[in-house]
């Protein structure tokens, strides 16, 4: 099997980097940074060429994210500064502000944002230190944007959010004429060491707990990933926690529960939980600054590869 040597490279920012993120094609990469930077680079083999400096913020930036390429060249950015922004490139290295999350959305740290899968249409969730969750839509029609606010999602704060495919577990193969319509869910984690996970009730015409709260971890829950199910009768999410362990959640289709299972004991704060494309492999950050593959066997049971 083949393998592929890590390339690392100096962003060039002046002080800590706290996100790397590639976009759909893996040909440009964004970091974002306490500098109150996101950078912007080109990728050609193990070659990054600087292309973009975007200033805007006004504190620390935690996290950026890619939208799909059918919007264009979008990066959503979120800062200690209480504040979400849209960019767009304009041209080829030129980069603008196309939206910023109006004053008064939050009223603390916005610590994570992620667009969602782009079935749903162009928009964006946020995880602000206020507990909230914010959801940030598009209208193409009117070229406006809108938003919308989960309050109180996570008592003494909400630290990340991840979207859920599209599709429900098991729709890709469900006996069926009638076109697949898309669904937009959430999962999302806080300093009141749960996990929760939200629908948009078409109904009602708002987002609504899903279940009960997702009990496993000790301490704040850093990070939750939603994985992607390609067709698969099941639902996925992996969580990072303070506690030091990693957690592997899992909804058969039709069912309202979920089940946890320990991943590993890290024995220190985890930071980050990635899941590749086809959501065969996880990725685990932790404090120590080590990261570690892990894949599902067969019997159900998590393996880390080896390095």
């Amino acid at each position: 099997m083949a393998t592929t040597a890590a390339v690392s490279f100096d962003p060039g920012h002046r002080d800590v980097v706290h996100d790397v993120q590639f976009d759909y094609y893996g040909k440009k990469v964004a970091t974002a940074s306490s500098d109150r930077m996101v950078k912007i680079f080109e990728v050609v083999g193990n070659e990054q060429k600087l292309v973009a400096d975007l200033a805007g913020h006004e504190g620390p930036v935690w996290q950026v994210s890619w939208a799909h390429p059918k919007f264009g060249n979008l990066l959503a950015s979120c800062s200690f500064d209480q504040r979400v922004m849209v960019w767009k490139e304009v041209s080829d290295g030129n980069w603008q502000v196309l939206y910023q999350s109006p004053p008064g959305l939050h009223t603390a740290s916005i610590n994570s944002v992620t667009f969602a899968p782009h079935e749903c249409g162009l928009c964006l969730a946020a995880a602000s230190s206020d507990g909230s969750i914010s959801i940030l839509s598009f209208n193409s029609q009117t070229n406006t944007w809108s938003t919308e606010k989960i309050a109180g999602a996570h008592s003494l704060g909400c630290l990340a959010v991840s979207w859920a495919p599209a599709f429900h577990a098991g729709a890709m193969v469900q006996p069926t004429n009638a076109p697949l319509q898309p669904s937009k869910s959430l999962v999302s984690c806080g300093c009141d060491n749960t996990i929760k996970v939200w629908s948009f009730s078409e109904a009602h015409g708002k987002w609504v707990p899903q279940g009960g709260d997702l009990s496993g971890h000790s301490n704040w829950v850093r990070d939750v990933a939603w994985a992607p199910n390609m067709g698969m009768p099941r639902s996925t999410i992996a969580s990072a926690s303070e506690d030091g362990k990693v957690m592997i959640w899992s909804q058969a289709s039709g069912s309202t529960s979920w089940e946890g299972k320990l991943l590993k004991d890290f024995g220190c704060p985890v930071w980050r939980v990635s899941w590749s494309v086809s959501g065969g492999l996880l990725a685990v950050s932790d404090s120590n600054n080590e990261v570690s593959l892990w894949k599902e066997s067969v019997d159900g049971s998590w393996e880390q590869i080896s390095q």
